[in-house]
C-alpha cells in the first residue's frame, strides 16, 4: 500500500469516526479535517467529482463550526429556565441522563427544595443546574450538567452569570460541587476553593 493510499484510507476512517461521536463540536470539527485529507487525496487522483463532493461538505461543516463558536456564549441562543423542583419535565430529564449524569457527578444526590433550572437551546434541553442556600450567603451547586451533545460547550454559566438567581435567595457566593469530574469553572472566573469552584458575585451584575 503507497502512502497515497495510506493518506485516502486515513481520510476515510475519520469521516466515519466523526459520524461516531455524540458531541456536535466534535463531529463536525473531525468532519472537517476528513474532507479537507480526501479533496487533497481525490486532487492528486484527479477525481473531480468527489473533490466537489468535499468541497461542498467542507464548507457546510466550516458554516456550523463558525455558527457554533459564535453562539456558544450568546445568551439569545441559550435560554435559561427556572422550573419548580418537583416539576414532571425536570425528573423526566434526571432520569434520562441518569447514567450519564452519576459519570460526571459522583456525588450528585437528590435533595428537596433546589432551585432548578433548565438551560434550552431552542426546544432542546443541553443542561441542568441545581443549588441550594447553605447560609452564609452561599449557593451550594449540587449538580451542573450539560448533555453528551453540548459537552464541548458550557451552557451553565448562564445561569451563573445572573446573580438574580442568587441574590434573590440572599446568597453573594456560588461554590460547585465538590469532585465534579471535567470542571470548566475557571474560565468563568470561579476561583479554587479545596476540591471546589467558588465564584464571588457582583451585586450589581
Amino acid at each position: 500500500m503507497t502512502t497515497h493510499d495510506l493518506i485516502g484510507w486515513a481520510g476515510s476512517a475519520l469521516l466515519v469516526w466523526s459520524l461516531l461521536q455524540s458531541r456536535v463540536l466534535r463531529l463536525r470539527a473531525l468532519n472537517l479535517a476528513g474532507c479537507l485529507i480526501l479533496i487533497v487525496f481525490n486532487a492528486a487522483i484527479a477525481v473531480w467529482p468527489m473533490v466537489g463532493l468535499n468541497v461542498v461538505l467542507a464548507a457546510i461543516n466550516i458554516y456550523y463550526l463558525w455558527r457554533m463558536l459564535a453562539t456558544r456564549h450568546d445568551a439569545a441562543t441559550y435560554q435559561v429556565v427556572e422550573v419548580r423542583s418537583d416539576d414532571e419535565f425536570l425528573a423526566h430529564t434526571l432520569r434520562l441522563h441518569h447514567d450519564d449524569i452519576m459519570r460526571f457527578n459522583p456525588g450528585f444526590a437528590w435533595e428537596d427544595g433546589l432551585a432548578a433550572f433548565l438551560i434550552v437551546n431552542g426546544d432542546e434541553v443541553v443542561g441542568v443546574v441545581l443549588f441550594r442556600t447553605a447560609g452564609d450567603g452561599v449557593a451550594q451547586v449540587v449538580l451542573d450538567y450539560v448533555t453528551q451533545r453540548y459537552r464541548d460547550f458550557t451552557p451553565g454559566e448562564f445561569v451563573f452569570r445572573q446573580s438574580r438567581y442568587f441574590a434573590d435567595r440572599g446568597c453573594r457566593t456560588v461554590l460547585t460541587p465538590p469532585g465534579m469530574r471535567s470542571p470548566y469553572y475557571e474560565k468563568l472566573g470561579f476561583h479554587p476553593r479545596g476540591d471546589s469552584y467558588a465564584l464571588d458575585l457582583d451585586p450589581a451584575a
